[in-house]
C-alpha cells in the first residue's frame, strides 16, 4: 500500500519517532542513505511562493541520489489545464514521489488518490507538516534526542486558525507534547483538528489547550513558537490583523515568562518587530537557523521512510 504524508497524523507516534531519529542521523551524516540512487526523479510542484521548501527539497532529493524535477504550478495549472487526477496518473508513472506546495488540502488528497506513488504535503492552507517535523527534530537536537520530546510544553502564539497551528496540534501531540495555542478570540483552530489532536494526546500522554492570553500560553513553556500574523493569501487583511495580534508578540517580556532555557522557533520568513522582536529572533534562545536547516534533514528522512517502506 502506498504511503503518503498529507497531514501530520498520517504518521503514528512510532512512525514519527522513526522519521525523527533518521532526521538526526542525516544531520550527523548527510549521505547515510541514498534510496533515490539511479537517479530516480521526484516531482516537486510549487503553486505558492517558496524559499526554504524549494531549497530543502531540491538539495535533499539530490543528496538522496535522486533528481528533483521542479514543476512550476503557474505553467502546469494543475486542476485548470488538466484535472488533478489525470496529472497524478501521468506523474505517478514517471517519478518515485510527488511533493506539492499548494492551496486547498483537497487538491493534495486528489493527487494522492490517483498517483500510485507517495505524495508529500509541502504546505497547504490547512497544514504544514514537514515544517513541524523539522521543528520537532530541532527540539530533539537541543534537548536530549527524540526520547526527550514527550512531556515538554510547546506554546504556539499567533494565528490559531492557520496551518502552523493545526500542524503543531497534530504533530506535537503525536510526539507527546503539551501543546498550548495562544491566539486572539476569533482565530480558533478548526474544531475537527482540535478534536483529532485531543484524541491523539489521550494516547500519547500529551495535552491540548487553547487560550486567549499570551501569558497563559507561554508561562513555563519549554518551547515558544510563532509565525507571521498574515499568511499567504491574507495580505488584504494585514491592517485588520495588527490590533488583535500585537498582544501576542514574542518579545523579551514574553520570554521572561517561559522556562529559563526555553527555545524559540519561527518557521520563517519572520517580520522583526511584528510577531517577534529582533532581540528574541536573533538572541541566544533562538534556534530558528537550526530549524531552517532541519527542513533538509527531516524531509530526507521522510522521503526515505516513504520510498523505502521501512
Amino acid at each position: 500500500m502506498t504511503r503518503h504524508f498529507l497531514r501530520d497524523d498520517d504518521l503514528s507516534p512510532r512512525d514519527q519517532r522513526a522519521v525523527l531519529e533518521l532526521a538526526l542521523a542525516f544531520r550527523d551524516d548527510r549521505f547515510i542513505r541514498t534510496p533515490l540512487t539511479g537517479p530516480r526523479a521526484v516531482a516537486v510542484i510549487f503553486d505558492k511562493p517558496t524559499l526554504r521548501t524549494q531549497v530543502s527539497f531540491t538539495a535533499g532529493i539530490a543528496e538522496l541520489g535522486g533528481f528533483p524535477l521542479a514543476v512550476d504550478g503557474k505553467l502546469a495549472r494543475i486542476g485548470e489545464r488538466e484535472s488533478i487526477a489525470d496529472t497524478a496518473r501521468v506523474l505517478g508513472r514517471q517519478v518515485a514521489a510527488i511533493v506539492w506546495r499548494t492551496f486547498s488540502q483537497d487538491r493534495l488528497e486528489q493527487m494522492a488518490e490517483f498517483s500510485g506513488v507517495p505524495v508529500v504535503n509541502a504546505l497547504t492552507d490547512s497544514f504544514h507538516p514537514c515544517q513541524i517535523l523539522a521543528d520537532l527534530a530541532t527540539i530533539a537536537q537541543h534537548r536530549g534526542g527524540v526520547g526527550g520530546l514527550a512531556g515538554r510544553t510547546l506554546a504556539y502564539v499567533g494565528d490559531g486558525a492557520n496551518n502552523m497551528s493545526h500542524s503543531y496540534l497534530l504533530g506535537g501531540t503525536t510526539a507527546g507534547l503539551h501543546v498550548r495555542i495562544g491566539t486572539p478570540e476569533g482565530y480558533l483552530p478548526d474544531a475537527s483538528i482540535l478534536a483529532d489532536a485531543t484524541a491523539i494526546a489521550a494516547d500519547t500522554g500529551g495535552s491540548v489547550s487553547v487560550v486567549h492570553s499570551l501569558a497563559e500560553a507561554v508561562t513555563g513553556a519549554d518551547v515558544v513558537a510563532t509565525d507571521t500574523w498574515v499568511s499567504m493569501g491574507q495580505e488584504s487583511e494585514a491592517a485588520d490583523r495588527e490590533t488583535p495580534f500585537v498582544p501576542f508578540r514574542v518579545d523579551s517580556a514574553a520570554m521572561a515568562l517561559a522556562a529559563p532555557d526555553a527555545l524559540v522557533l519561527h518557521c520563517l520568513p519572520a517580520y522583526r518587530g511584528k510577531e517577534i522582536t529582533a532581540e528574541v529572533l536573533d538572541g541566544p534562545q533562538s534556534v530558528v537557523w537550526d530549524e531552517a536547516e532541519n527542513r533538509l534533514h527531516a524531509q530526507k528522512a521522510l522521503l526515505s521512510w516513504l520510498v523505502e517502506g521501512t
